[in-house]
């Protein structure tokens, strides 16, 4: 598929393999600074040669080359989502699709479970208490990666984005945007919070926020840390933490 081609017949793409790197450059070796996942819809904002500057739902820009991607259809807000899953399509080849990812027509499941959109709101209720048990339970033992949004490695506020999408709450892709995509509950993020609030801290001197994770409620919170090398649920937050808090804030 040539980029000439495809510019001149569509301004929107999605993305036909399990995962795409979204990156800061137009070269493969450039850093990752997200993920696209099977059936994303990107939006074109420019080109150079096989590589395209694409904009996701969230509005989340980056690079990314065409060999990930196919023509957009209109029909993806109807596809099947992937709560980890492996597909075969007509011909038996196999492709084992990350949660959040979405199923094409002619895909069947051969392992694993995906589910019609129409019934992701019974699956994922808007509810906080439903959010901290999916943090819990859909990560567990997800090793960190930067730039990562699936269980197959994933960031802080990777993390935080897709548990929040499930459950129908749009979050934009980095910590400090999620910071003003949410209401202030506390500038003190050892003060009481409900489950699913969100912690915000920084380890900068200006105070510009670097991480986030999801509060359990009980004075704890589930996030992905380098230092944990992953997921990690903290019971308690560690002096560290508490230090580099900037403050608790509520999506729903």
């Amino acid at each position: 598929m040539g980029t000439a081609l495809t510019r001149s017949t569509a301004d929107r793409f999605t993305v036909r393999t399990a995962i795409a790197p979204l990156l800061g450059e137009a070269r493969i070796s450039a850093p990752l600074t997200s993920q696209l996942l099977a059936g994303d819809v990107l939006q074109l904002v420019d080109g150079r040669g096989d590589w395209l500057h694409v904009r996701g739902a969230d509005d989340f820009e980056g690079w990314t080359h065409v060999g990930f991607l196919m023509p957009f259809t209109g029909t993806e807000a109807t596809w099947r989502i992937s709560l980890g899953c492996v597909t075969h399509d007509a011909a038996g080849q196999r492709q084992a699709l990350p949660l959040g990812a979405r199923v094409a027509p002619g895909q069947e499941v051969a392992d694993g479970v995906a589910i019609d959109p129409a019934t992701r709101a019974t699956h994922f209720p808007r509810d906080r208490d439903a959010i901290v048990r999916s943090a819990l339970t859909l990560f567990t033992g997800t090793s960190y990666l930067w730039g990562g949004v699936t269980p197959w490695g994933v960031d802080c506020s990777g993390f935080v984005q897709r548990i929040f999408a499930l459950h129908g709450v749009p979050l934009r892709r980095d910590a400090w945007q999620q910071a003003e995509d949410t209401v202030l509950v506390s500038d003190d993020v050892t003060a009481a919070h409900a489950p699913g609030d969100l912690l915000f801290f920084s380890d900068r001197d200006d105070q510009r926020i670097t991480h986030v994770g999801i509060g359990t409620g009980n004075g704890g919170m589930i996030h992905s840390a380098l230092a944990r090398g992953g997921i990690s649920v903290e019971p308690e937050l560690s002096a560290k933490l508490k230090d580099q808090g900037v403050g608790i804030r509520r999506a729903l």
